[in-house]
């Protein structure tokens, strides 16, 4: 008898990048990846990502893989994997932890189980590891895709230090260049050198300087991975509560009070930029 199950997850964006010191800084965005897991007699994973035919399976592999291991007592399956995503793919808005959490969801579902979110979110992270396509895991940014909000995180040890809201009366503006930035190439040497400013903007989104955090952090990274910092640049000069790269780029997000967005695009007009909402907790005030 086959069993199916659905699962979805969002976007998020950086505050602090947690590769230099692995601890990080993210919040949730409105943008939705959904995954339906079919579990049937056999075993294997076969993958279709909805309008990504080329890229890489083995993140979705290893996530199906994480959850039998975990909960189906040893019992082998053939797991048919479809996924569907708003995020751009390895443009630094989370689209790995975010289909990592969504597949993982679907496939709990499809086996009638239930799991604590941050210990479904911790068999993505590491999953993301096997797979290769996160340094730390991003323990933070899954948290942000699964949970919403804003969160704080120790990476190494996959430890929840702060969850909040993000403010309600701001919008989103990200800019998305063509190009892509792959983690096999980042310059770790260079990262480390920033990382003393990194740590500082940590300190300052612990503080609750999210905005100071999340631009300072985004200036660092430009600069160590070689990026061209001028739309950050120009979107404070415009008004921007914040901007900064987002992951490792080449996404710049930035932060603009909601009743300002028309007067901000307009004077950001030589950019096309993709309007987004923030995305909190469901049912938190």
């Amino acid at each position: 008898m086959n069993m199916k199950g659905t699962g979805a997850s969002h976007g998020a964006a950086t505050i602090v990048n947690a590769i230099a010191m692995g601890k990080g800084a993210a919040f949730g965005l409105d943008l939705r990846t959904e995954a339906t897991v079919e579990l049937s007699e056999g075993d294997g994973v076969s993958v279709v990502m909805d309008g990504h035919p080329g890229e890489s399976t083995v993140l979705a592999e290893r996530c199906v893989q994480g959850v039998l291991e975990r909960v189906a007592e040893g019992r082998k399956y053939h797991a048919e994997v479809r996924t569907r995503s708003q995020i751009p793919i390895s443009k630094g808005l989370k689209s790995s932890s975010a289909a990592a959490n969504a597949i993982v969801l679907a496939t709990l579902d499809a086996l009638g189980q239930e799991m604590e979110p941050l210990d479904a979110v911790r068999i993505g992270t590491r999953a993301a590891v096997e797979a290769k396509v996160s340094i730390t895991g991003a323990f933070d940014d899954a948290c942000a895709c699964h949970l919403g909000g804003m969160v704080i995180t120790d990476n190494r040890s996959e430890e929840l230090l702060v969850h909040e809201n993000f403010p309600d009366y701001v919008r989103v503006l990200i800019h998305i260049p063509e190009f892509t930035v792959r983690k096999a190439d980042l310059p770790r040497e260079r990262i480390k050198a920033v990382s003393g400013l990194v740590d500082l903007a940590f300190h300052h989104a612990l503080e609750g300087d999210r905005h100071r955090a999340l631009t300072l952090n985004g200036l660092c990274y430009s600069t160590a991975l070689g990026l061209d910092p001028e739309v950050q640049l120009k979107a404070l000069m415009n008004g921007a509560l914040a901007a900064g790269l987002s992951g490792t780029g080449p996404a710049t997000v930035m932060v603009v009070v909601e009743d300002k967005v028309k007067e901000f695009t307009e004077a950001m007009s030589g950019y096309d930029l993709l309007e987004v909402r923030v995305r909190n907790p469901e049912g938190r005030a």
